[in-house]
C-alpha cells in the first residue's frame, strides 16, 4: 500500500511546470512528495490540478519544495 501512494505521489511531482521544456529531476519529486500528499492529494494524476494546487500552497510548502515549484515557473 505504501509504495503504491509513493508512486503515485512521484507521479504526481512530475506534474510541476517546466520552465526548460524537461520535467523535475527525482530529487525534485523527492523534495515535494510530502507537500504533495498534505495539501494536494486530491489532484494526483491530475498535472493541471497538481500544479495550480502546489502554487496555491506555495506560502506552505516545505523550504525544498518552494523552490523546485518556484524554479519550474510556479
Amino acid at each position: 500500500m505504501k509504495i503504491s501512494i509513493l508512486a503515485a505521489l512521484l507521479l504526481a511531482a512530475t506534474a510541476l511546470p517546466t520552465a526548460a521544456q524537461s520535467g523535475p529531476t527525482l530529487q525534485e519529486q523527492m523534495a515535494c512528495r510530502g507537500d504533495a500528499s498534505k495539501f494536494c492529494a486530491e489532484h494526483v494524476g491530475k498535472p493541471p490540478q497538481m500544479n495550480a494546487c502546489l502554487r496555491e500552497n506555495k506560502s506552505k510548502l516545505s523550504d525544498g519544495c518552494r523552490k523546485v515549484v518556484e524554479s519550474h515557473g510556479g
